[in-house]
């Protein structure tokens, strides 16, 4: 098995810093699911501040928190709206479907990664016919694949969801992310939304967990739906205090992610035969001939550079672990690649 000494696979391989393991072995403790515990207490009170949401709960990850927010925007036999390629429909285990008894309908993805709103409308079913699952909540997906969707276009869906009398959730696992790269306030990032998922774990660097935030009435909701899933952690406050370090370390510097991926982008978009996809924000996506992009993806991790793809897609990924000599380390493998 090869050493990964740069690794490109994920924002979710950090690893907790000094500081942050210390203010993890400093974390006063007690019991969350008694709601005893002051470290998250204070984690929850501090992220529903910054988003300007009622109500806050930490969960252990992405994939709890989205599953959460359906559950308690939806009941069994209901419906949600989500892209073909969204996290929460294609990457979840079909868990909405299995744990929720919750029906996606996907919708199509445009070539910017927005969905169009007349097919969302288009999509929505309501309680006057029998034949079909009641439509409760459209899911928008911010960043997606990296990528920054503009605000106007969430407005759009907001308005949509509005009218018609649905729920909005958000997954922003990234939103800070974009947050920054847009030079917005997180809260008017996620202003339109009933619910939202924000991940510690990936570029925040914590080594777990997520929180869920939205309206008080979800929240509550989500609570025991997390208990019933299994996700009260007890004497959590030794992660939490990872996801509060992170809030006050690890925001700004995003951009210096976002900034190594657009240097990584211009090195490899050097070469003939790869295609390189300008990165909104830390993820960058590659495009080769399958055979041409197996073989360098195998020769950089016969070298020490973890990425992820196959048949010749890649995506490199850049996080508070990667510095600026990892990746000229990484584009100087490719060139010696090539040459």
């Amino acid at each position: 098995m090869n050493t990964i000494r740069h690794d490109f696979r994920s924002d979710t391989v950090t690893r907790p810093s000094a500081g942050m393991r210390a203010a993890m072995a400093a974390a006063e403790v007690g019991d969350d699911v008694f709601g005893d515990d002051p470290t998250v207490n204070l984690l929850e009170q501090k992220m529903a501040g910054l988003l300007k949401k009622e109500a806050a709960i930490f969960v252990p990850s992405g994939t709890q928190s989205n599953l959460l927010a359906l559950m308690s925007h939806c009941g069994r036999g209901d419906e949600f709206i989500a892209g073909q390629n969204a996290h929460c429909y294609k990457y979840e285990a079909g868990g909405a479907a299995v744990l929720g008894s919750i029906q996606p309908q996907p919708i199509a993805h445009r070539a910017d990664g927005t969905m169009d709103p007349k097919e969302i409308e288009a999509a929505i079913k309501g309680p006057g016919d029998s034949h079909f699952a009641v439509t409760r909540v459209i899911a928008l997906e911010n960043t997606f694949g990296g990528r920054v969707l503009p605000v106007a276009y969430m407005e759009e869906v907001a308005a949509i969801a509005k009218r018609r009398g649905l729920g909005l959730h958000l997954d922003g696992a990234r939103a800070f992310n974009a947050a920054v790269q847009l030079g917005v306030d997180i809260a008017d990032f996620v202003a339109p939304f009933d619910s939202v998922s924000i991940c510690l774990s990936k570029g925040l660097g914590a080594p777990v967990g997520s929180v869920l935030v939205g309206r008080a009435d979800l929240i509550e909701t989500a609570r025991r739906h997390r208990k019933m899933l299994g996700g009260g952690m007890r004497q959590a406050g030794v992660l939490a205090a990872a996801g509060l370090y992170a809030l006050e370390h690890n925001v700004e510097r995003l951009a210096d992610d976002h900034r190594r991926a657009k240097r990584l982008a211009e090195g490899l978009g050097r070469h003939k035969g790869l295609s390189v996809v300008a990165p909104d924000t830390n993820i960058l996506w590659v495009e080769a001939e399958a055979e041409l992009g197996d073989r360098l993806t195998a020769y950089l991790g016969e070298n020490g550079v973890g990425i992820t793809g196959r048949y010749g897609q890649q995506r490199w990924v850049t996080h508070l672990d990667i510095t600026d000599e990892d990746v000229e380390g990484a584009l100087a493998l490719v060139d010696r690649f090539f040459a």
